[in-house]
């Protein structure tokens, strides 16, 4: 991996996603240069000069362009947000022909341009055009990276947190497995202010049956979304600044992303939510969880969800 000068980003796809991301990129302050590529170049050309006022009042200057793919050559990572949008009442895994189309032919120019940083992917179904974008680009898979479950344990984090009535950085849980319906809480490791969720299930009846509840809330808060507004958009766009951040910095913290496991939960060549240390060179590994049997049998079944569309697709 070639180290570029500064800390250039290009982000491909100026949907709402793509300005949620550029709006907390730039109020962070955490890169010096952020191009932006998307097809609609008028609406791009205001939103880079909207972007651009407002730089004033963020703590440090973030120089934001109209990119183009030439861009990339020197870019530390470039981040994916662009595709087919999910429409109301439609799964994630339904978009994944449309989308893999479009990956790969995104991907090809980014390669042609020079480029040897970091891809970061939020286009859905994130892990399997994770794994396209992977294929597709050649690089090393700990240089290719989903947003994965992130938004989905932020989300479960939030909820967890309103009905213990405490910030939702006293709440230490995880969401994996596929970044949809299969997806499945760690309970079993999860804990508020360092008090497991299964202490507090023995001291408060009907407490497992509330958090099984507020998973399903998390699970299923992207269709309410969607059916309300359009759109996620700002909670994933901060979740991928904090990824960007965490390479950026050289962080070295875990995250739930996105990762290729290499026999991790007992499964190979697939990319799947997960926890995994994120440090200036990408993923320097992911993180395998202690799960009950339950647990167990329900990332198995994602994983298996996964494998059988990665299969259909790729072969």
């Amino acid at each position: 991996m070639r180290n570029s000068a500064g800390n250039k980003v290009v982000l491909i796809g100026a949907g709402d996603v793509g300005v949620a991301y550029a709006y907390a990129l730039v109020n962070q302050g955490t890169v010096d240069h952020l191009a932006i590529i998307d097809i609609d170049e008028k609406k791009l050309q205001g939103n880079v000069m909207d972007l651009n006022h407002g730089v004033v009042w963020a703590p440090s200057r973030t120089r934001v362009t109209k990119g183009t793919y030439a861009d990339c050559e020197d870019a530390a990572i470039v981040v994916i947000c662009a595709g087919a949008a999910q429409k109301p009442g439609e799964t994630r895994l339904q978009l994944v022909d449309k989308n893999v189309a479009i990956m790969n032919s995104i991907v090809g120019d980014v390669m042609a341009s020079g480029f040897d940083g970091i891809f970061l992917v939020a286009s859905n179904p994130v892990d399997i055009l994770t794994y396209a974008v992977w294929r597709a680009s050649g690089l090393p898979h700990q240089r290719v990276i989903g947003s994965g479950t992130i938004l989905d344990s932020a989300r479960y984090r939030y909820m967890l947190s309103e009905e213990e009535g405490i910030a939702p950085s006293s709440v230490h849980a995880y969401i994996i497995g596929e970044h949809g319906d299969s997806e499945l809480p760690v309970v079993s490791s999860a804990n508020i202010a360092g008090v497991h969720l299964s202490h507090l299930a023995k001291d408060h009846p009907g407490y497992e049956e509330r958090i099984e509840r507020i998973f399903e809330q998390t699970r299923d808060a992207a269709y309410h979304i969607i059916d309300a507004k359009g759109s996620t958009s700002y909670g994933i766009g901060m979740g991928l600044a904090r990824i960007t951040r965490a390479i950026i910095q050289n962080q070295g913290v875990a995250l739930p992303v996105s990762a290729y496991l290499t026999g991790e939960y007992g499964v190979e060549d697939l990319y799947i939510g997960t926890p995994a240390v994120i440090n200036r060179q990408g993923i320097a590994r992911a993180i395998e969880l202690e799960l009950n049997a339950h647990e167990k049998e329900r990332f198995e079944a994602s994983a298996a969800t996964l494998k059988k569309i990665k299969e259909e697709v790729f072969g």
